[in-house]
């Protein structure tokens, strides 16, 4: 994918990565996404944030691999909450990387709350505040499959996979619930969050990303295999 990015060559170009099991279950596990409970939840919150950040580091290594010039911008650092909302998020580092010719790159993190103490930050959630700024053309989101399916493809046989996703078709999704260790709203929530960024891009989609070449495609805009959502 690191090299993907690359080769597209497009310039003015974000990465931002989720945090996976390096940081959902345990925030999960200790319910981090509701704020502050208990003080046995301050040990995990530090080794969530520690843990995102060891992911991002790889992430890292695999683009200077591939050539690319990453930047880190940790959500942790740019970004408020206030009792689970967005109060501030500070674009002007994304801004100032990208005028310099660098590829800004940010992830699923712990953040601050203003109420609530700290509360998760998504990537989705980083994404959209991005697009409200840039306004992109493109916005990629890279997948394991090869876009939304009417039902989860790896368990039904008869799934489909839909071109566009709207308000009409996401009535047609049979959405399960999300895992247990998903703490950012399962596909439902992704779905719902990109519908939001489709009114500042003017192209959001899904595509497979375990599908040589076809990042890279779309990334130069190019019409690949995938799922359109739109707002």
């Amino acid at each position: 994918l690191a090299r993907e990015v690359t080769a597209a060559k497009e310039p003015e170009t974000v990465v931002v990565h989720g945090a996976g099991s390096y940081g959902h279950i345990l925030a999960a596990k200790h319910r981090l996404h509701m704020g502050f409970e208990n003080q046995a939840q301050l040990g995990p919150v530090a080794q969530v944030q520690r843990d995102v950040k060891a992911l991002n580091l790889k992430v890292l290594d695999a683009l200077l691999r591939a050539g690319a010039r990453p930047i880190a911008i940790p959500p942790s650092t740019v970004m408020r909450f206030h009792d689970g909302t967005l109060e501030s998020f500070d674009i002007s580092l994304f801004r100032e990387y990208m005028n310099r010719e660098f590829l800004p790159v940010s992830f699923g993190d712990v953040v601050l709350d203003a109420e609530r103490r700290f509360g998760i930050a998504s990537g989705d959630d980083i994404v959209l505040e991005l697009a409200k700024a840039f306004r992109p053309d493109r916005v990629i989101f890279a997948a394991d499959v090869d876009g939304v399916y009417t039902a989860d493809p790896k368990r039904s046989k008869d799934a489909t996979r839909l071109d566009i996703v709207d308000a009409r078709s996401m009535d047609r999704i049979a959405f399960a619930d999300p895992a247990g260790s998903d703490v950012t709203g399962g596909l439902r929530g992704k779905l719902e969050k990109m519908r939001e960024i489709a009114k500042f891009a003017r192209d959001v989609r899904i595509v497979n990303g375990l599908a040589r070449g076809r990042l890279e495609g779309a990334v130069k805009g190019e019409d690949v295999i995938g799922t359109r959502v739109v707002a």
